[in-house]
């Protein structure tokens, strides 16, 4: 069988008149949100969203709204004809792509605020462009910490770009990767809260065969700095072992995790130990936590965790 080539659409109206057009066949239809740039752990999610739906919908888009003016929007690489490609390597293919140009752009209202912004850490690129964009999303607690403390308008762009995404494609269910630990507990809370009727599905990490978690910003990394980023892992699955055996301090097992990545050259963002649903930071380990990790490795920034599930409530 031929591979199936998607049918690509920008328009949000057409793209909410496919999905009706689906929901009205009575189709189950999945949504797997993305950047673009897509690599082997974007196909994992595809796939995984098959299992929960008939027609499957990518949409591809940078989203401005989660990068504020001194990060990296403009150098986030992209290839599109090569992520459809990969799209049409998945067995079963995809429905359609959705690939906006801009969706914070109304066409009216456009006031140019940036010296009304300049300096300010908590804008985004979109405020920075002017669109007139004023409503955003944000799911006030989840979203403080780990992440939240070096990018403070991140997840407020997450949850509002998601959020539009839901509006346009009305998807029955959405895929998110588990890599983004914060992101996929923050869309679930917003979800629930907000009333959506979306299954959120969670899909495991996927991985290089050495261990480093997929991302599309690998592609940036030196090849001194790739090998060295692989002490992210290794570190995890140390603590992991060490929790396995009874040291359940987590002090203790962050140290070992700092260590292991500073030695290897990292720069350390953040290393905590915290619930798996409220993501609040744990002492002792006595109920399922999550590692979750965010180091530089030269000018690239990676996150990574690994769920830690101890079968008995014991302390040191």
């Amino acid at each position: 069988m031929a591979p199936k080539e998607p049918l690509v659409i920008s328009n949000k109206d057409d793209m909410r008149k496919w999905s009706r057009a689906m929901r009205c066949q009575g189709k189950v239809i999945g949504l797997v949100p993305t950047m673009g740039y897509l690599h082997e752990g974007h196909l994992t999610l595809v796939r995984e969203a098959h299992k929960h739906a008939n027609v499957i919908a990518v949409s591809i888009y940078v989203n401005p709204g989660q990068f504020s003016p001194n990060e990296d929007l403009s150098t986030y690489p992209s290839d599109f004809d090569g992520d459809i490609r990969k799209l049409m390597s998945v067995p079963g293919g995809v429905d359609v792509v959705f690939h906006p140009h801009n969706l914070y752009d109304y066409g009216n209202d456009k006031r140019n605020s940036n010296v009304a912004i300049e300096g300010d850490k908590t804008v985004s690129c979109v405020d920075q462009g002017g669109f007139g964009h004023e409503t955003w999303v944000r799911v006030e607690n989840l979203q403080k910490g780990l992440c939240g403390n070096s990018r403070p308008i991140f997840f407020r762009g997450v949850a509002t770009i998601v959020t539009k995404l839901f509006n346009i494609v009305e998807p029955d269910v959405a895929v998110f990767g588990k890599k983004d630990y914060q992101q996929w507990r923050i869309i679930q809370r917003m979800v629930r809260d907000l009333d959506f009727s979306i299954k959120i599905v969670g899909s495991e990490i996927t991985r290089e065969d050495d261990g480093l978690a997929m991302s599309s910003r690998n592609v940036r990394l030196s090849m001194k700095d790739r090998q060295n980023a692989l002490s992210i892992n290794k570190s995890l699955l140390r603590a992991k072992s060490a929790a396995a055996d009874g040291q359940v301090h987590s002090e203790k097992l962050r140290n070992l995790v700092v260590q292991c990545i500073t030695e290897a050259g990292g720069q350390i963002d953040y290393v905590e130990i915290v619930d798996q649903e409220n993501l609040e930071k744990v002492e002792f380990i006595n109920g399922p936590v999550v590692l979750c990790v965010a180091a530089w490795f030269g000018k690239v920034r990676l996150i990574d965790n690994m769920e830690i599930n101890l079968k008995m409530d014991v302390r040191k």
